[in-house]
């Protein structure tokens, strides 16, 4: 089993799919609040690849949040390549990011690579400041 906190050793290997980064404690039982997913991106949008100057949730990497009634949050995200340079770190920082969200419990951001990511994933916002448009 990997540790809560970081991705496995990756030895100069992308990471595999299906791994899994996880950060963040369960609310109280009786918490008032639970993130809202518009909450939740915007803590994503804080996130970037340092090689591209756009946020990771406009670069489409990311492709499913769910939120539990119960605040837990599960991500699937992919990167632009497996063997991206920030493939071991970038999952954390998005799960950092989310954990550090108001309503958010227990975070776990998942690595998926299918469907691969294509610059088609990117937002409009995306594709003007790249110049892609």
């Amino acid at each position: 089993m990997m540790p809560p906190y970081s991705m496995p050793a990756m030895d100069g290997e992308p990471p595999e799919e299906g791994d899994v980064v996880t950060r963040g404690t369960a609310l109280p039982e009786d918490a008032e609040y639970v993130a809202t997913e518009s909450a939740v991106v915007e803590a994503m949008r804080s996130v970037f690849d340092p090689e591209i100057p756009v946020n990771i949730y406009d670069l489409g990497l990311i492709y499913d949040i769910n939120i539990s009634d119960h605040g837990n949050v599960d991500v699937t995200m992919t990167l632009t390549a497996p063997a991206c340079p920030v493939a071991g770190t970038l999952p954390g920082e998005v799960a950092d990011a989310v954990a550090a969200t108001k309503g958010t419990g227990e975070v776990a951001v998942t690595i998926t690579w299918d469907p691969p990511w294509t610059p088609e994933n990117m937002s409009e916002v995306a594709r003007v400041a790249l110049d892609m448009f």
